[in-house]
């Protein structure tokens, strides 16, 4: 009989999958804000709606050899933490006290708009080269775990090898 998987599996799970709606070139995320065990909102990196995708474009960023971690305004695109946030917004949705799932920790400018946003919580099963997000979180009240392999459910233990 297969385990049952715990909350934070299944949330991080939906993450991955939510990744899979990714139009990035270089790094697919996926993001989710949860609160007492109900999905607040959903999102991925992409271009804002209705712009061209950077699978259409191409990358900015990889044609500027900008390396990952830096000059974030140099992106056609929103981060999945941005979008999650956003979407939250559109449909008057209070993310306050909520939990981030996503695939990747977040960069410094997602660190800042969800410390500013009331999030308590991130739950990552991925790292992004970012110092100062590390620093600003590590200043905050917000608690950040690794949902390591380990933990994962069998199917992303699948996936991973």
């Amino acid at each position: 009989m297969e385990e049952r998987p715990s909350y934070d599996e299944y949330f991080m799970e939906m993450a991955h999958v939510v990744s899979k709606r990714s139009t990035c070139l270089r790094r697919k995320v996926g993001a989710l804000l949860v609160k007492d065990k109900h999905i607040l909102s959903t999102g991925y990196n992409g271009a804002p709606k209705g712009l061209k995708h950077c699978s259409e474009e191409g990358c900015l960023r990889e044609n500027m050899e900008i390396p990952s971690g830096e000059r974030h305004e140099l992106c056609r695109g929103l981060h999945a933490e941005q979008n999650a946030i956003i979407q939250a917004a559109v449909f008057g949705v209070s993310i306050k006290d909520s939990t981030l799932y996503c695939t990747n920790t977040p960069c410094v400018v997602c660190v800042k708009m969800l410390i500013n946003a009331g999030v308590k919580e991130i739950i990552h099963s991925g790292d992004y080269p970012d110092s100062l997000a590390k620093k600003m979180l590590s200043e905050s009240t917000i608690n950040i775990r690794n949902l390591n392999n380990k933990n994962l459910s069998g199917i992303e233990k699948m996936r991973k090898i």
